[in-house]
């Protein structure tokens, strides 16, 4: 049967078939090879679709304002300064205004009732940029990404999370394993495990598609793992954490030698970014003169050859583009 995604909401991966979002991934591998050889398209042409964040973004902001670029849409950008969204007027009634002047919204926030009530109350197709609990365009990016460094299928690909495994980042790929029928391994520590009910949900899909979806503090369980996916430790505005995170994590921070512990000299890294792999950035130095080691990775690995972060930051707008042509043409 063949898919068709026009008019869809891209809130979760949890929403799509496995069969769906190997289109979504067939889909961006052409439009990305289409771009490596000069072609662009006219798919989004008299299309317009708002960016809202609520977050800042670099990769996301940039990978939507391109990608419909590329198929001959335009995008306008709306932040908290600039919109009178959720303060002079309500959720339900912007949404309903955005629906009637837009083609499609792209939002990036906090909660993930936000991004729902959007798609609920709007009438065009919504698109979670990243939210508390998922972040599901990273996802789709990163799958793409192990396709083209493993030769492997999905199926037999093992993903381990280290670190905070309760945040967005961990809990998307929990869904996106359990969705593909891969293994993915949460190794953190025991206080920070995931909550039981998200695992539940993945765990109900997985007996349908074969994933196995774990939780460990045992460095042992790392063995055989393809991916090692970590993610930052603290967000900014949560600096009053710090401690208690540097103090829970530095044992699961990523290492070459959690990486030679896989087992897999072809084990690659990824990461969502941005990252505190050295102390170039103001807070990861402003911490350290603090006597925090906010690093979740090591330079030496994130520098190394088993690293594919730009690859996958390059990967967001050819996904993101795909799920713009996907739901939009």
């Amino acid at each position: 049967m063949a898919v068709d995604l026009k008019g869809r909401s891209f809130l979760t991966l949890m929403d799509f078939t496995p069969e769906e979002i190997r289109y979504l991934l067939d889909l961006a591998k052409k439009l990305k090879a289409d771009k490596k050889a000069g072609k662009t398209g006219d798919s989004l042409k008299g299309k317009s679709i708002l960016l809202l964040f609520e977050k800042t973004s670099t990769r996301t902001r940039s990978s939507f304002e391109v990608g419909a670029a590329q198929e001959g849409g335009s995008v306008t950008f709306l932040d908290n300064r600039h919109s009178q969204f959720g303060k002079k007027e309500s959720l339900e009634d912007s949404a309903k205004v955005f629906g009637r002047i837009y083609d499609a919204i792209e939002y990036r926030g906090y909660e993930q009732s936000v991004v729902e009530e959007l798609a609920r109350h709007s009438g065009v197709p919504v698109y979670n940029g990243l939210t508390d609990v998922d972040h599901p365009t990273q996802i789709l990016a990163d799958l793409l990404t192990i396709e083209e460094h493993i030769a492997k299928p999905l199926s037999e690909i093992k993903v381990v999370f280290c670190g905070d495994t309760r945040n967005n980042m961990a809990y998307a790929w929990m869904y996106g394993c359990a969705k593909m029928g891969m293994t993915f391994l949460a190794y953190g520590p025991p206080e920070l495990a995931q909550d039981a009910d998200v695992m539940k949900r993945a765990r109900d899909v997985a007996a349908e598609t074969g994933a196995i979806i774990e939780f460990s503090s045992d460095v042992n369980a790392v063995r055989g793992a393809d991916v090692l996916y970590t993610d930052i430790w603290a967000s900014m505005g949560e600096e009053d954490q710090i401690p208690e995170r540097v103090r829970q994590l530095t044992p699961y921070k990523v290492t070459m030698d959690l990486l030679k512990a896989t087992g897999n000299p072809q084990a690659i890294f990824m990461h969502c970014l941005p990252a505190f792999h050295d102390f170039e950035t103001d807070m990861a130095k402003s911490q350290y003169e603090l006597g925090y080691d906010i690093r979740e990775v090591t330079d030496e690995v994130f520098r190394s050859e088993h690293s594919v972060v730009f690859d996958e930051a390059e990967n967001r707008m050819h996904t993101i583009k795909a799920i713009l042509v996907a739901t939009l043409a």
